[in-house]
């Protein structure tokens, strides 16, 4: 895990009740690097979400497993510019060939989410990291 991500997990340990976590996870949120206006578009706009969620990606390097992937994102609702946040800390700056072996599911899991989202909400998680994988797998080349 990044940085980032271990300080996320850590918090979220530490707060017991699910009215903080959601409040943690708004506030992670509101910590995301900003996505521009021309960013705000049709080709980066994720399908499936029940929220607007627009991804942008940037590859640095190669094409090919090793080429690393760096993402910014946004959401018009609160919590799931949260997910975002949280989404971008597990694969942001990461290779493609460890973008594909990550188990963001797990991650979702551990935290709880899994089980405190709406089926709405779970099914746009699924669609945001599909498509992280999939701009990882084009990256690799696959």
């Amino acid at each position: 895990m990044t940085t980032a991500l271990d300080e996320i997990v850590a918090n979220f340990e530490l707060l017991d009740e699910w009215d903080d976590r959601y409040r943690y996870l708004i506030e992670l949120g509101k910590s995301l690097e900003p996505l521009s206006e021309e960013a705000h578009n049709d080709a980066n706009k994720v399908r499936g979400c029940a929220s607007q969620v627009w991804l942008e990606s940037r590859r640095e390097g190669g094409p090919g497993p090793q080429a690393r992937l760096h993402f910014l994102g946004d959401s018009d609702a609160h919590i799931v510019r949260g997910l975002v946040a949280l989404a971008l800390a597990i694969f942001s700056g990461r290779q493609a060939s460890e973008i594909a072996a990550t188990d963001a599911f797990a991650i979702y899991e551990r935290l709880g989410l899994a089980a405190h989202l709406t089926p709405q909400r779970s099914n746009g998680v699924r669609s945001m990291i599909d498509r992280i994988k999939s701009d990882a797998r084009a990256a690799a080349g696959a």
